[in-house]
């Protein structure tokens, strides 16, 4: 099963022993009427645990899914519980929500807004081209996807490179010259894993992983790439 996760940066003065005061016994309730009957929709924190410099919880919410049964469309409510991890370097917090890009966004938002962050104060992480770039070039035979964007060849938005043959590729180097890689996926070889990156901080592990050890991984192993000063 694939494992995904997004990483944001919160930029605002902001202690983690503060975020777990605001986020503690947070719940929301929203009451809904569906069917002919009133429901009442919840969001709230759960399992919130402070320790040292990281701070990790889920962030649990109810919605409404439409479902049909011999012709009858029906809403019917579900709940969705996704795992978040705050870590406080030096004046930087990171946040990172388990769950695939559009719902993530959708998480760190509401977070953001639990934490009384202001708009803007809650950004994607940036990883810089030359970063995933290296990643490519100090081992290029374990790349497989490379993906370029901000190309300046007219009605051309994206390019894209696949295959074994990326560690000897001309097109690589020619695909440099008019775009930035956006997004590389690699078998991390150190870790046995096969990882795909994007510049905005989002991870995808392809490989079969625990929770503990995919978050154990981002840790280690991306957090360190994040907001490093882009070459010329």
């Amino acid at each position: 099963m694939v494992s995904a996760a997004k990483i944001f940066t919160i930029e605002t003065d902001l202690t983690l022993k503060v975020a777990a005061q605001k986020l503690k016994n947070f719940k929301k309730v929203e009451e809904t009427e569906t069917n002919q009957e009133k429901i009442d929709l919840v969001k709230e924190i759960k399992e919130l645990v402070l320790q040292k410099n990281f701070l990790r919880g889920i962030f649990s919410y109810d919605y409404l899914i439409t479902l049909s049964f011999k012709g009858e469309k029906r809403n019917v409510p579900v709940t969705k519980q996704t795992p978040f991890l705050m870590i406080e370097e030096g004046r930087k917090i990171f946040l990172i929500v388990l769950e695939k890009k559009l719902k993530a966004n959708n998480v760190a938002n509401q977070i953001r807004e639990i934490l009384l962050v202001p708009t803007g104060g809650l950004v994607e992480a940036k990883i810089p081209h030359n970063t995933l770039k290296t990643i490519h070039e100090s081992n290029p035979e374990s790349t497989k996807v490379i993906f370029f964007d901000e190309v300046d060849i007219p009605n051309v938005n994206k390019l894209s490179l696949y295959g074994p043959s990326l560690a000897d590729c001309s097109l690589y180097m020619e695909y440099l010259k008019h775009g930035k890689i956006w997004y590389v996926v690699f078998e991390d070889k150190p870790n046995n894993l096969v990882v795909g990156l994007t510049r905005n901080g989002i991870v995808t592990v392809f490989t079969k992983i625990t929770q503990e050890q995919f978050i154990n991984y981002i840790v280690k192993e991306i957090l360190p790439l994040i907001g490093k000063k882009e070459k010329q």
